[in-house]
């Protein structure tokens, strides 16, 4: 998975970014940048990749995505997708800022953002509406808005924690091959993969390839696969009437049993209770 740097221009009198991202620009390729991001989705639904985590994105959805931590966001199918992107680096507040004793929750929040974190509790539909206000804020108050959010995700008492490892930044050496990986696993996930056939757009052997890629990641490359089905699963379940027969081979799992099994491992339900759960809580 290659990261680009990616570097989103600051306005002039600003000194953070705060834009709508909107298709295409919404659409990046695995990337990574200095700066915090704060994102809010606000239109589309699909796949998000935050370090070693793999799992769905809606609606809705806030990631806190801490500095150089590569990441992206897959759409679903060929729909219209935005989001409201927050870039701060930390030290656009000088450099004695974060060292104040005030500040200790706000450097164990930032700590805590190099995992990537998803707010899920109280605080997050306020949360929301101050991500939207940044973008219009002005002056002083874009500020004290900025620091708003971040004393709400400090207060979360339901964060979900994404990525499992501290994830370095690739050798160059690598990147190349770690980006056919990435774009060969995406466009491929709902086939039968080999690791084989994987190992080879890797150009190693299927043992360095394993190797290789647990080293990199903190997972093995089926486990990595596993979790994009599972995630597309989750989607079919959610916004279809398909059978779970049928949604378990359109995501790629060869048996029924299997696609059981790793649903349960990943979700900790069936899918027929995933599905069933989903409907008592939009409805």
């Amino acid at each position: 998975m290659k990261p680009f740097i990616e570097r989103l221009p600051v306005a002039e009198g600003n000194s953070f970014v705060a834009n709508t991202h909107r298709t295409p620009r919404f659409e990046v390729p695995w990337h990574q940048h200095v700066e915090y991001e704060l994102i809010l989705i606000t239109e589309g639904s699909g796949l998000s990749f935050i370090g070693n985590y793999v799992g769905e994105f809606k609606v809705g959805d806030i990631f806190f995505i801490g500095s150089n931590v590569p990441h992206t966001f897959k759409k679903e199918n060929e729909q219209i997708t935005s989001a409201v992107v927050v870039q701060f680096t930390d030290m656009f507040w000088g450099s004695d800022f974060l060292a104040l004793p005030e500040n200790k929750l706000l450097r164990d929040l930032l700590r805590l953002s190099m995992k990537g974190i998803k707010p899920e509790g109280r605080h997050k539909a306020a949360l929301a509406k101050l991500i939207k206000k940044l973008e219009h804020c002005t002056g002083i108050v874009r500020i004290s808005t900025l620091l708003e959010c971040l004393s709400l995700l400090i207060e979360d008492e339901n964060k979900t924690i994404l990525s499992t490892n501290e994830m370095p930044v690739l050798n160059e050496k690598y990147q190349d091959r770690m980006d056919n990986i990435f774009k060969f696993t995406i466009s491929n996930f709902q086939n039968p993969i080999t690791l084989n056939e994987i190992a080879s757009i890797a150009n190693m052997t299927v043992t360095a390839f394993c190797f290789y890629f647990k080293k990199s990641t903190k997972k093995s490359y089926i486990e990595f696969l596993n979790e994009i089905r599972i995630g597309h699963a989750c989607k079919l379940l959610q916004n279809t009437s398909k059978t779970v027969t049928e949604i378990c081979y359109e995501s790629g799992f060869n048996t029924a049993a299997n696609f059981n099994k790793q649903f349960i491992k990943y979700k900790k339900s069936s899918p027929s209770h995933f599905r069933a759960s989903f409907k008592e809580v939009k409805f």
